[in-house]
C-alpha cells in the first residue's frame, strides 16, 4: 500500500459536526425539559405544559439553526478574507511568502536548507493551501460550513427536545415534572458519554458534567415555577 493511500482516522475530523450536534441535543433536552418542569411546577394545566414543550421545541430548533448559521458564516467570512489576503500576497511577492513559510518550518525544527526546500516543494504543489494550513491555521476538516452547522444544530435540538415533548402529553399530570427530570438526567448521561466517546475523552467525566448542569437548570426553573405559583396563590 502506498503512503498516499494510508489515512489514519483522527477524532479531530469530527469536530465540525460533533460540536454542533452535541450542543444542539444538550440544549434541546435541557432547555425544553427545564421549561416543561418549570411550567408544571407552576401548577399549569396539561394543555399549558404540552404547549410549552412544543413551543420550546419549535422556537429552540429555529433559534439554534439561525444562531449557528450566523456564527459559522462569520467564521467563514473571516476565513475567506484571510485566504483572499494571502492569495494577493502570493501574487505580489512570492519570494517573501516563500521566506515566511521557510521560517515557519525552521521554527518547527527543520534545518534552514531543508525548510527552504520543503517550502519550495509545497508552494509548487499548492502555495495557497500551504500558507492557509501552516501560516494562517486553516485546515480542511475544521473549515466553517454554515449550512451544515445550521442543519445539524436544528436537527439535534429537535431530537433532544423530543423527549419532554413526547412525554408531556402521555404522563399523568401529577407525574410530569418528576418523570421528565429523571428521564432527562438519564438521557443527559447517555449523551455526555456518547459525545465523550466520539471525542476520545473520559466517558464518566463527559456524562457527569452534562448531567450536572442539566440538573442545575431544571432545579432553578422548578424553583421559579413554585415561587410563581406561590405568589399567584
Amino acid at each position: 500500500m502506498s503512503p498516499r493511500a494510508h489515512r489514519e482516522p483522527h477524532k479531530s475530523g469530527r469536530i465540525g459536526w460533533l460540536r454542533a450536534a452535541v450542543l444542539g441535543a444538550n440544549d434541546g433536552l435541557i432547555s425544553t425539559s427545564s421549561l416543561v418542569v418549570g411550567v408544571a411546577a407552576a401548577g399549569s394545566p396539561r394543555s399549558g405544559v404540552v404547549l410549552a414543550a412544543l413551543a420550546g421545541l419549535a422556537s429552540g430548533a429555529l433559534s439554534m439553526a439561525a444562531g449557528e448559521y450566523v456564527s459559522v458564516s462569520t467564521q467563514a467570512d473571516t476565513e475567506q478574507a484571510d485566504l483572499a489576503q494571502e492569495r494577493a500576497e502570493l501574487a505580489k511577492s512570492p519570494e517573501r511568502e516563500h521566506a515566511e513559510l521557510a521560517d515557519i518550518y525552521q521554527g518547527r525544527g527543520l534545518a534552514p536548507a531543508l525548510a527552504s526546500e520543503v517550502a519550495t516543494q509545497l508552494m509548487a504543489h499548492d502555495a495557497l493551501g500551504a500558507h492557509a494550513r501552516d501560516e494562517i491555521g486553516i485546515h480542511e476538516f475544521t473549515r466553517a460550513r454554515p449550512i451544515q452547522a445550521a442543519i445539524a444544530s436544528a436537527a439535534s435540538f429537535a431530537a433532544g427536545a423530543a423527549l419532554p415533548a413526547i412525554l408531556a402529553p402521555l404522563l399523568p399530570h401529577e407525574l410530569i415534572g418528576r418523570v421528565i427530570v429523571g428521564a432527562t438526567l438519564v438521557m443527559l448521561l447517555a449523551l455526555g458519554a456518547l459525545a465523550a466517546r466520539l471525542g476520545g475523552a473520559s466517558l464518566w467525566r463527559g456524562a457527569l458534567r452534562v448531567a450536572f448542569w442539566g440538573a442545575v437548570a431544571m432545579g432553578f426553573t422548578a424553583l421559579i415555577g413554585r415561587l410563581f405559583r406561590t405568589s399567584v396563590a
